[in-house]
C-alpha cells in the first residue's frame, strides 16, 4: 500500500547566521572563540578601531537573531496548529523537493528572498509571508506580524483574503532543464571572465561579450534590473545628456526585461542589442558560446544553478502561472 498524503499547512524557515556558524564549528564556544580570534588578530594591527569594535558584539547578536527566529517558528507553529491541517516545516534547503501540491496554503517566516525562493516552488498555492523581526528584515514580501499568523492562515484557507498576483520569469534549455525567477534572472559566466554568447531578440542578433544579461520580472525591476540602469544614468549625466528613467514596471505585468551589463565593442562583439522588452510570442533567445563556466541562475542564488555552456540554447520567457501573495 502506497503512503498516502494529506492535505497540509506548510510552513518555510530558513538556517539563521548561528546555525550556518554552528554547521561549521560544531559548537557555539568554538564559533565564538573562531571569531574571538580573527577580530583580536585584527585589531593588534588596527589598535584605533578597538573602541568601537567590542569583542563579542556580533557575535552577541547572531545569539540574539537566532533565538528570536526559533522562538517565531515556535509561536508560529503552535498557533497554526489546530486549524485542521498538519503543519510541514520545510528548511529552506528542502523548499525545491517538497510537495508542494497537497499543500493548502504556504507560510513563510522571513526574511524576503525566502519568500521570492518559496515562490518559484509553489506554483498558485497562496503564500503568507511573516515578518519574526522588523527592526531586521524590511518587510516588502512580509506584510504579516506574528500576531496575525493564525488569522490571516484561517481567512486564506476559507478564500477570505486578498491576492498579489506575481508574473515569474522562465528559461528553457535546449537539454529540457527549466527555471523560474520570482525577481530576476543571470545569464553568464561564474567567474568575473566575460561572457561570450549570440543574442536573438524582435527578428535580430548578435554575437556580444559582456559581464552578462540580465532578465528581471516586475518584482524584479526596481532590484538588480534598475542598478543598471542608474549606472548608465549616471555616465550619462557626466556627459551632459538626459536619458529616461528605469522602466516600471506591475508585479503582475505581463511581461519582462533585459538589459546586457557592460557590452563590449570589438571586431568580433557588438553591442546595438542592449536592452529590450520579453513579451508574449517573443521571447529572448541566447546561444552560449562559453567552452565552460556559462551558468544561468535566478534571485541570486548563484549555487542552484544551470550550466550554460557551449551549444547550450537559452529560452527566456514569461512563465504560465504566476504566484500569489497574500496581502
Amino acid at each position: 500500500m502506497g503512503l498516502k498524503l494529506s492535505p497540509n499547512i506548510a510552513l518555510v524557515t530558513t538556517p539563521t547566521r548561528l546555525a550556518g556558524l554552528l554547521s561549521k564549528f560544531g559548537t557555539r564556544g568554538s564559533a565564538r572563540f573562531r571569531m574571538k580570534s580573527e577580530r583580536a588578530s585584527f585589531l593588534s594591527q588596527n589598535v584605533s578601531a578597538a573602541a568601537v569594535m567590542p569583542d563579542d558584539a556580533d557575535f552577541d547578536e547572531y545569539v540574539d537573531e537566532d533565538e528570536r527566529y526559533v522562538a517565531a517558528i515556535k509561536k508560529i507553529r503552535s498557533e497554526l496548529e489546530g486549524l485542521g491541517y498538519p503543519v510541514v516545516v520545510v528548511p529552506r534547503n528542502y523548499i525545491a523537493s517538497f510537495f508542494f501540491q497537497m499543500t493548502e496554503a504556504v507560510v513563510v517566516i522571513g526574511p524576503d528572498g525566502l519568500v521570492a525562493n518559496t515562490a518559484k516552488y509553489a506554483g498558485d498555492i497562496p503564500i503568507i509571508g511573516v515578518n519574526p523581526m522588523p527592526d531586521r528584515f524590511d518587510g516588502v514580501l512580509l506584510p504579516f506580524g506574528l500576531s496575525d499568523a493564525r488569522s490571516i492562515v484561517r481567512q486564506t484557507l476559507a478564500k477570505k483574503t486578498d491576492i498579489r498576483r506575481v508574473t515569474l520569469g522562465r528559461v528553457n534549455l535546449s537539454d529540457g532543464q527549466t527555471m523560474l525567477a520570482f525577481n530576476d534572472f543571470f545569464i553568464g559566466r561564474a567567474s568575473h571572465v566575460s561572457a561570450r554568447y549570440v543574442v536573438y531578440s524582435d527578428g535580430k542578433n548578435e554575437t556580444q561579450s559582456s559581464s552578462g544579461v540580465i532578465v528581471s520580472t516586475g518584482a524584479g525591476s526596481t532590484g538588480w534590473l534598475s542598478s543598471v540602469y542608474h549606472m548608465t544614468l549616471g555616465v550619462a549625466r557626466t556627459l551632459g545628456q538626459t536619458p529616461p528613467p528605469p522602466p516600471k514596471m506591475a508585479w503582475d505585468t505581463d511581461a519582462l526585461r533585459w538589459v546586457v551589463r557592460e557590452p563590449f565593442l570589438s571586431r568580433s562583439s557588438q553591442v546595438g542589442m542592449v536592452t529590450g522588452e520579453i513579451g508574449a510570442g517573443s521571447p529572448l533567445r541566447l546561444a552560449s558560446l562559453m567552452p565552460e563556466g556559462g551558468v544561468i541562475f535566478s534571485d541570486g542564488i548563484e549555487s542552484d544553478f544551470l550550466q550554460f555552456n557551449s551549444g547550450t540554447i537559452a529560452e527566456i520567457q514569461v512563465a504560465p502561472t504566476q504566484s500569489k501573495l497574500v496581502v
